[in-house]
Parts: structure tokens; C-alpha cells; sequence
């Protein structure tokens, strides 16, 4: 009965606060020793981040292996409530591969814009957030579509990437797409 009070009076509480919202960009360093590098634009990938085993069935000389993730945290006080997002990129070293004798320059500037990609679509997630209009009725909800609405594009990003330069076999291909993934990144600022 305790816990059934306190949720309302929690409830009660917040349903006439003022609602501000936080969105935080995570850089994280990377770790020395751990599964999980996380997005630094100064750092780029190595041959030696690639620890998972090769699926000798892929077409892919290698596989990179990222995405982005958030949490959140909820403060009421004085009639105030403030939703505060941590947004963070990372990339899977377990689940990352490279076949016996393609680890290449080539392959690995292929492989890191695979990991641009995905920064670029969560800086593409953060601007969402920061434009979306929060309510305390809203908020859950609304983070998750605006999340499955950037992963899904995401996906559409890395697929456009790999079909049009075919896995990077298309060199004039990967030579535009170089170009063009380098401009977004310089085009890009979160704070």
C-alpha cells in the first residue's frame, strides 16, 4: 500500500510540474580492455579491433559491427521535472570480423565509415530529441518512436552504403561515398 501511495503522490506531484529536457552527447574513450569502443572522432578503427570470428558464407571481406544506445534519467523537484538523455555511438569488437588476408587499408577505411555511418545517424537521433516537444504524458513513448524511427534509418544508411559501393568492391563508388561521408562528419557538431 506504501508503494501504491508514493506512486501517486509521485504522480500527483509531477502531473502540474514544468518540464525541461536534457539531451547529452556521451564520448566515451575507449576502454583498454573490454568488448565495447565507443565513438571518438580522433580515434579511428584498427585491424586489431576486429576480434570476432569471420563468416567464411559472407560475400564481406569484414564485418563491422555498431550502433548507438541512450539512457535516461528522470529529477522532480519544486514543481520541476527534468528528463535528462545520454546519447552514445559504440562498436563491437566480438562482433566484429575480418576475413585471413583482407585486412587492408582499403577494407579498413571501408569498415570505419561504416562506423561514420553510424555516428552520423545518432547525431541524426539527437537532433531529433532536441527538436521533439516532451510532456510528462509523452516522453516515454515519444523517445522510443523518435529511437526505432533513427535505428531504422540507420540500417537504410548502411545498406545504401554497402549496395551502392558493393561492399566496397566499387572503387569509384567508395570514392564518392568517401567524399560524401566525410562532408557529414565535418558538417557535424553536437555539444
Amino acid at each position: 500500500m506504501k508503494y501504491i501511495l508514493a506512486f501517486f503522490l509521485f504522480v500527483s506531484s509531477t502531473a502540474f510540474s514544468q518540464v525541461t529536457t536534457s539531451i547529452e552527447w556521451r564520448q566515451g574513450l575507449p576502454p583498454e580492455k573490454g568488448d565495447t569502443i565507443f565513438y571518438n572522432a580522433g580515434k579511428k578503427l584498427a585491424w586489431k579491433d576486429f576480434q570476432g570470428t569471420p563468416d567464411n558464407r559472407s560475400i564481406a571481406a569484414a564485418i563491422t559491427s555498431s550502433g548507438f544506445g541512450f539512457s535516461m534519467e528522470m529529477k522532480s523537484r519544486n514543481h520541476k521535472t527534468i528528463f535528462s538523455i545520454s546519447v552514445y555511438c559504440f562498436y563491437n569488437k566480438s562482433k566484429s570480423w575480418v576475413k585471413p588476408g583482407m585486412a587492408t587499408d582499403y577494407a579498413l577505411l571501408h569498415e570505419q565509415h561504416h562506423f561514420d555511418v553510424t555516428y552520423i545517424a545518432t547525431c541524426l537521433f539527437i537532433q531529433k530529441l532536441r527538436a521533439a516537444s516532451f510532456t510528462l504524458e509523452n516522453f516515454s513513448d515519444l523517445v522510443d518512436k523518435i529511437y526505432t524511427e533513427s535505428y531504422d534509418e540507420l540500417e537504410r544508411m548502411q545498406n545504401d552504403y554497402d549496395g551502392q559501393t558493393k561492399n566496397g568492391q566499387l572503387k569509384n563508388i567508395q570514392a564518392e561515398w568517401n567524399i560524401k561521408i566525410d562532408r557529414q562528419l565535418a558538417s557535424l557538431a553536437i555539444n
